[in-house]
């Protein structure tokens, strides 16, 4: 008898690799970033970026089970969105702030949490098997993309940012730019 496809969301879901909670976390971060598309349609080019990044997830989900589907122009263009939004905000991401402000900022926070938990599920795979550089340089960037457009999205809504100061870690001062004269 056929299998009864209504009574099963995923395939692998009772598999032990760890390439299973790597996919289902790339999943949820897919999700997120089409919930941040929801909220965004204010501000065209963090639509135009989002759409870009959202089928790029999935693309990530599955890099590891099936063929790799990050290239380096890919990762480029993550890289030229990361010095696009940091050429804006470069005064607020130099420490940590709070994940709070609009909306929108506050889903892409949830956003750039969820690609650091698919960072972290991407090492566990890779105690299992192998897995391309490049994933991991895709991951770390694309959390830090979504970092940056967070502060952006306050900044376009003039939302200031509070910078959160640790006291379980010592702070240390900033090196001081050095002037050529």
């Amino acid at each position: 008898m056929k299998k009864d496809m209504r009574f099963l969301c995923y395939p692998f879901m009772r598999e032990s690799a760890a390439t299973v909670d790597f996919e289902i976390r790339t999943d949820s971060l897919t999700t997120r970033i089409g919930e941040a598309l929801s909220l965004t349609k204010d501000i065209e080019v963090i639509q135009r970026d989002l759409q870009i990044l959202q089928p790029m997830a999935y693309h990530l989900n599955g890099s590891v089970r099936g063929k790799v589907a990050i290239q380096d122009e890919d990762l480029q263009m993550l890289s030229n969105m990361y010095d696009y939004y940091v050429n804006f905000t470069r005064d607020k991401i130099g420490n940590f702030v709070l994940p709070q402000g609009t909306h929108a900022a506050c889903v892409l926070h949830v956003c750039r949490s969820e690609a650091k938990k698919s960072v972290r599920a991407l090492h566990k795979v890779s105690v299992e098997r192998d897995v391309p550089e490049i994933l991991f340089n895709y991951a770390h960037l694309l959390a830090n993309v979504l970092f940056t457009m967070a502060v952006y999205v306050n900044q376009h809504h003039g939302v200031e940012e509070i910078p959160f100061v640790s006291k379980s870690y010592p702070t240390r001062p900033k090196k001081k730019e050095v002037t050529k004269s």
